[in-house]
């Protein structure tokens, strides 16, 4: 058995969709909020099943024990089979859910659990403290360790749904996970392409809005994440490696890269706001038993940008900001809300700092008539913050965009712009990103899609099939003239039937196929076949179809 233990503020879930049949008894909408609890997420195994009342007694003891230590006054039990792929069978994982929360209550402890068998949805805030998240492996065997984070095997999997992002990727040979790097994905080449073309999206976008793109080492000197204050309130969750006898950090952040190159020049008031773009990975050190695809990684890309404003553009930069948020996601369809999180226990700076931020990101928000929620304490530790969270095709939402207002980092680099009077003023420094983590995004839209991207995001746009072997020569003639124009084109020059390789491209979901035949051939023309319509469109000229993609592409369908 695998469980994962979080010390929570509280945990709000809610029941939306049957799973399995032998789902529990449940209603359906239905939320139910823990204040002040222990969150046991918990995936019963199929070796469990030899000694499965041992096994649970020793799960709960565990949790108990972890309670204990963290004062948590009450334990919520989650089925969360995520956490392994050797699952064991339905009926006995409930019976497990059902008697923890049983037993639990018999030695004493307040109770409860999520319905076993559905699709929920979670909201959950962690403490954030040394024993905040901890995983463990239960047998029957007694639990040895006392405390500290025991990991769970990186890359397991359950056996997955086939709209779940995991097995389309493999199915569509966009990514896959290893063992050998654990919260990191490999890109395959379709895979790359996609990513590719959301950042070419990207980049175009950013451009028509001012900013400049950079890019900053990965590994910099642990002193300078100390001058950030990352060293102080971020390094349980950064990489760490030495070089000829000096502490180097991974970076999991790009801001102090971009600081840096703010700091490389004189700059004037003129200048500002300098938007300064980069696209830059980072590692986080989470731990393994939260690890999901491609949704919790430990290797990330960010669409981050830094930029540097005088006080008084502030407020009008934070508006811009929000202003792409919504011009981006509306372009994928997506639903989205918006959190305004401020100042956590452990951050840095004065509280007037603090309020000025605050005042700017929630003045900008009632500016543009925006619903929002408070996340109370749940700023960065440098600055508030606006989170824009993604309803995934679950219901399921995701924080992607950030808007963040920080008056901290440029006081601590000591940065600063001549103003008018020849002086020098502490510009004001706006962190946001738009995508956020590039993978999570990616992980996002194969679900939202569920693989069948649009023209414009398909790694493969068109397939070229000849009729028969005779039209291959005119078949290959076609996919050059396709690729020369600029349209992402591939051949499928197997053996098979022409039915068969159709059906292929229908399951690699690429949204058009071509067949040349005798008659396409003499004519100078194509059988067009759209994905998932059985018509198919005779004596079409190239010129017409390059054409049809292109507007595909410029209108984002």
């Amino acid at each position: 058995m695998k469980i994962l233990l979080i010390h929570s503020d509280f945990i709000e879930f809610e029941a939306r969709q049957k799973a399995i049949k032998l789902a529990e008894d449940w209603e359906k909408g239905r939320k139910t909020r823990v204040e002040e609890c222990l969150v046991a997420f918990v995936a019963v195994e199929s070796r469990d099943e030899e000694n499965i009342a041992k096994v649970t007694e020793n799960m709960v003891d565990e949790a108990i024990k972890v309670a204990n230590e963290v004062k948590a006054q009450r334990i919520v039990f989650y089925p969360y089979a995520h956490l392994s792929k050797d699952l064991a069978s339905p009926s006995v994982a409930l019976d497990v859910i059902r008697n923890a929360e049983a037993l639990a209550r018999k030695k004493g402890v307040e109770a409860s659990h999520a319905p076993f068998g559905w699709y929920k949805a979670f909201d959950l805030k962690a403490k954030g403290h040394p024993l905040s998240e901890l995983s463990r492996e239960i047998t029957a065997e007694p639990v040895k360790q006392k405390g500290g984070p025991q990991p769970v095997k990186a890359g397991e999997e359950k056996e997955l749904t086939e709209d779940d992002h995991r097995a389309l990727g493999r199915k569509l040979d966009l990514y896959s996970f290893h063992d050998v790097a654990p919260g990191m994905a490999f890109f395959h080449p379709k895979g790359v392409i996609l990513k590719n073309v959301l950042m070419d999206f990207s980049r175009r976008e950013h451009a028509k809005r001012g900013y400049r793109e950079i890019n900053t080492p990965v590994v910099m000197n642990k002193s300078l994440w100390e001058m950030s204050g990352h060293w102080l309130h971020y390094r349980k969750n950064m990489f760490l490696t030495e070089v000829e006898g000096e502490q180097f950090a991974i970076k999991p952040m790009n801001c102090p890269g971009s600081i840096l190159v703010f700091k490389s020049a004189t700059r004037s008031y003129r200048d500002l706001p300098l938007r300064l773009l980069e696209y830059g990975m980072v590692h986080r050190n989470e731990l393994s038993g939260v690890l999901s695809g491609l949704f919790r990684v430990r290797q990330f890309t960010q669409d981050d940008a830094h930029i540097y404003v005088r006080e008084e553009q502030l407020s009008d930069e934070i508006e811009r900001v929000v202003d792409m948020v919504g011009h981006v996601y509306n372009i994928f369809g997506f639903e989205y809300h918006v959190e305004l999180s401020t100042r956590p226990e452990d951050s840095m700076g004065t509280e007037e700092m603090w309020n000025k931020a605050e005042s700017a990101l929630e003045s900008a928000l009632k500016k543009k008539k925006m619903k929002y929620k408070i996340n109370k304490g749940d700023g960065a530790f440098y600055g508030p913050k606006i989170d824009f969270h993604i309803k995934d095709s679950l219901g399921r939402t995701w924080q992607c965009a950030t808007c963040q207002v920080d008056f901290n980092q440029p006081e601590r680099f000591d940065i600063s712009y001549v103003a008018e009077d020849n002086k020098p003023h502490r510009p004001v420094m706006v962190h946001r990103v738009i995508f956020g983590a590039l993978e999570r995004f990616i992980g996002i839209l194969v679900e939202h899609y569920k693989g069948a991207f649009p023209v414009w995001l398909s790694p493969v746009q068109v397939r070229v099939l000849a009729l028969t072997d005779a039209n291959a020569e005119a078949a290959r003639a076609m996919l050059e003239k396709l690729k020369e124009a600029g349209i992402r084109a591939d051949s499928d020059e197997r053996t098979s039937t022409v039915e068969y390789r159709i059906r292929e491209a229908e399951l690699e979901k690429i949204p058009y196929v071509i067949v040349i035949g005798k008659k396409e051939e003499e004519a100078g023309t194509i059988a067009l076949r759209a994905r998932g319509d059985k018509n198919v469109r005779y004596g079409m000229k190239i010129d017409d179809f390059i054409t049809q993609v292109r507007e595909d592409e410029e209108k984002k369908r």
